[in-house]
């Protein structure tokens, strides 16, 4: 399941005021039509540099566990060939990003899986609004249950045991819920999330800075650490309904044969994560909680995270969704948690994107203080990784603070044409031509020029 946290590149300018005008008169030219979407083409997932001892351990957590802390007693997978269907009012861009999906776990995971219309689907991915899923989950954006294929089924079975991941002993059919009603970029984050858990690991693990299975939704496709781990899954030498014991006993010499390298790499041996640090950021970041509860929290969760002594991604993370939520009433203080949060991001290996996201943050800072160079700086050495990654919204964003800021230091030429670069990636990322105007407006409040002249 996909958790409903905020996402982590909005509210920028959370400290300015934004006006609800239009755009500036040099962007106007989005009111009539935006360009064409862009897409990704050629996925760039980063070889695998992680020590054969903590993929053993973490497969472990993953295939053995649920999101909730409890363990299964039995491991459970597809066996032979899966069959994929698409239903319901599917949003253009799903049918093209499944394909690539589906590509990719044949290519990189070994997994023999392919697309169908056929009714006895084993996987049935259903379109589905927003509100649907959250009549059932109101913390999820999108979910995948086993034994059944529709969104009836699920909703006559949904009390029963036919329906409990720790209850099955082996999948063949299952349905994914995906929003239909989303940015492109949600639908296909969920899209590749809620296929991977159906095929694979069912848990999430916060400690996992380069992977899907982790509930920060840092990382919005499979990298090729889940790539890893989805072939190691579907290993000849694993089998539908093993034991713990059963599946530990392998895992080691699964690896060694896949990650040879792995074998002479130190361990990290990164704490397991308590459930109250969960608990507290999914508080923290979450919907419905109120500001107040909110900073508390950040604060309970910087605490335990203090107290557990990391130095790694997750404490890095723990500053940054306190900067997120400091934000609005004391921009100073936030900007000063985005820079820890940097500090110990910078420490552990594999974080590029979450220091991507510190950068877009750092940047807007630099905007609003009349610093275009550093926004020219930290945007440049961004923008390559949030595209490796494909987080159009990320992408976008960063491309549109570097065009202000290109604008702020008088080169104005370069700004339109990265602005202009930045909307066909926004598109694919927020989706609707009003959110895209509002990113837009957003990001333009940031520049001194802007608010100068009252452009906003």
């Amino acid at each position: 399941m996909r958790k409903f946290l905020l996402p982590l590149y909005l509210f920028l300018g959370a400290c300015m005021p934004v006006s609800q005008s239009e755009p500036a008169t040099r962007a106007a030219f989005v009111e009539s039509s935006l360009p064409a979407m862009k897409v990704f083409s050629v996925p760039r997932p980063q070889p695998v540099r992680t020590s054969n001892a903590d993929l053993s351990r973490d497969f472990m957590d993953l295939a053995m566990g649920l999101e909730s802390g409890r363990d299964l007693e039995v491991f459970t997978r597809f066996e032979g060939p899966i069959s994929v269907r698409l239903i319901g009012n599917v949003q253009s861009t799903v049918p093209s990003d499944l394909d690539r999906l589906l590509h990719r776990l044949r290519t990189e995971a070994g997994i023999n899986i392919h697309a169908t219309v056929a009714p006895e689907a084993n996987i049935t991915i259903n379109a589905v609004s927003r509100a649907e899923i959250q009549r059932f989950l109101p913390q999820a954006a999108c979910f995948v249950v086993p034994n059944v294929s529709t969104l009836s089924e699920y909703r006559q079975a949904r009390r029963s045991n036919r329906v409990n991941w720790g209850k099955i002993t082996n999948r063949t059919r299952l349905a994914i819920f995906l929003p239909n009603d989303s940015s492109p970029q949600e639908a296909r984050d969920c899209l590749h999330e809620e296929l991977a858990q159906a095929l694979g690991p069912l848990n999430d693990l916060y400690r996992l800075p380069d992977s899907v299975f982790n509930d920060d939704n840092v990382h919005t496709v499979l990298t090729g650490y889940d790539m890893l781990i989805l072939r190691a899954y579907y290993d000849p030498a694993l089998r539908n309904g093993m034991s713990r014991a059963e599946v530990m006993n392998r895992v080691p010499a699964i690896f060694a044969r896949l990650n040879p390298e792995g074998e002479f790499l130190p361990a990290r041996r990164a704490a397991r994560t308590p459930r109250p640090w969960i608990d507290a950021i999914q508080t923290a970041l979450g919907p419905g909680a109120t500001p107040v509860t909110r900073r508390a929290a950040a604060t309970e969760a910087l605490s335990i995270a203090s107290a557990m002594g990391w130095e790694d991604h997750r404490r890095g993370f723990t500053h940054y969704a306190m900067g997120r939520i400091l934000q609005s009433t004391d921009p100073e203080a936030a900007r000063a948690q985005f820079m820890q949060a940097d500090t110990y991001f910078s420490r552990t290996p594999n974080t590029e994107l979450h220091r991507a996201y510190v950068a877009s943050q750092l940047a807007a800072y630099a905007l609003t203080e009349n610093n275009p160079d550093t926004a020219i700086q930290l945007t440049g050495a961004s923008i390559d990784l949030a595209a490796r990654h494909e987080n159009a919204a990320l992408l976008s964003t960063l491309l549109m603070l570097r065009a202000e800021a290109f604008d702020l230091a008088g080169r104005v030429s370069a700004g339109t044409d990265v602005r202009l670069d930045s909307l066909g990636w926004a598109r694919y990322g927020f989706g609707s031509d009003w959110s895209v105007r509002a990113k837009l407006r957003e990001i333009a409040s940031l520049n001194p020029l802007n608010r100068a002249r009252g452009s906003l």
